[in-house]
């Protein structure tokens, strides 16, 4: 079966070497896309949905292609056989356009809607019902400047960076699934010491938690669409194989702010790892760490912080308190051209510099020693 995940652009590598270590064959990784082109069967597609930290979505891909115009888009969807969906059930268009068209979002999903009634007509002989708030089938269709992709959304609507512990909400909270991949990156070992000194409701510490003690990212979730076309057998068989782990963990967060202090430590909880994070007032810039690996940390940056000075002092700060006490750094901003001047003037060595789509902002992740 040919599947393909969305991810963080900028981050797809890091996405497509955890789909190999569960169990899929990764075929192409579209850089900067955030798409990652895999082969696998109907238990890859739990596992990923169930297991995977750095995925947003998993769907099946039905067709791929290049376009000129709109009425393509309806030709390619309808060549398209639509006739695993069962005629009582009902399927909606998911449509996304990214780049310059004389169209928009609206119109894809209209054509596309209306080739897939037409094609299943012709194929079965009835017409599909239509629930744009609950379908049974979400097709999406994905429009990325020249290309076409028509996927079955097996995970829904509620995306896999929705890990469902997040009670309290930071006014900038890092996605989880970004948070899970900047751990990957930062190849820490469970027996070594991780510290977020700018650590907000608790993301990174809780991700981080969760993948050592091997606790299932989507396990708090309720529901995937993939149940409803093929049942919960499959998905009942992977819960079963997970073994999760009672390991004492090393894990510190530091926080200025006592309200998000307070917010992380609920959100742990929540998770089921409060007992393995230690969570302490104080600043970023005069850190007491002893005996700590590794830093991990999404620093303020744009809208969270008032004024370019602020930001100049705390990114200085925080890497000067540092230099003497962990052996590498992993750090994601918007501020890049400020973190790197810092990190070169006080020695760091950039292992690794890379550009990382974070919504709607060009941010840049670091790896410094």
């Amino acid at each position: 079966m040919k599947l393909y995940v969305t991810t963080t652009p900028g981050l797809e590598d890091v996405s497509a070497k955890e789909i190999k270590s569960l169990g899929g064959k990764v075929e192409e990784i579209r850089n900067g896309k955030g798409r990652v082109f895999l082969t696998g069967d109907l238990k890859l597609v739990a596992k990923l949905n169930y297991l995977a930290r750095t995925v947003e979505r998993v769907m099946v891909l039905l067709r791929v292609e290049k376009f000129e115009r709109l009425d393509d888009i309806y030709r390619i969807v309808k060549e398209i056989d639509f006739s695993f969906i069962n005629p009582d059930q009902s399927f909606a268009i998911r449509p996304l356009r990214v780049g310059n068209h004389d169209f928009t979002s609206l119109d894809v999903g209209r054509v596309a809607g209306q080739a897939v009634i037409d094609s299943y007509v012709e194929s079965r002989g009835k017409r599909l019902k239509v629930n744009l708030d609950e379908p049974d089938v979400i097709i999406r269709v994905d429009v990325i400047n020249d290309e076409v992709y028509v996927g079955l959304d097996t995970t829904g609507d509620v995306a896999l960076h929705r890990r469902g512990y997040r009670v309290y909400d930071h006014p900038a909270p890092l996605n989880p699934a970004i948070a899970s991949a900047l751990v990957m990156l930062s190849e820490w070992e469970c027996d070594e010491v991780l510290a977020d000194p700018m650590c907000g409701s608790g993301t990174i510490l809780i991700e981080s938690a969760m993948m050592c003690r091997n606790i299932p990212p989507q396990k708090l979730r309720e529901s995937f669409q993939f149940v409803k076309i093929w049942g919960a057998d499959i998905l009942e068989e992977v819960k079963r194989e997970v073994v999760e782990k009672r390991i004492d963990l090393s894990l510190v967060g530091i926080e200025r702010f006592r309200k998000h202090l307070r917010g992380a430590k609920i959100n742990s909880e929540v998770a089921g790892v409060a007992n393995t994070i230690d969570y302490i007032q104080g600043d970023a810039t005069r850190l007491c760490l002893k005996g700590a690996d590794v830093i991990v940390t999404n620093p303020p940056y744009g809208l969270r912080i008032a004024r370019k000075g602020l930001i100049e002092e705390l990114y200085g700060g925080f890497l000067k308190s540092a230099k003497d006490i962990v052996d590498r750094i992993v750090v994601i901003t918007a501020e890049h051209k400020i973190m790197k001047e810092k990190a070169e003037v006080l020695g760091y060595r950039i292992e690794e510099e890379r550009w990382v789509k974070y919504g709607g902002l060009d941010t840049k992740v670091f790896v410094l020693r």
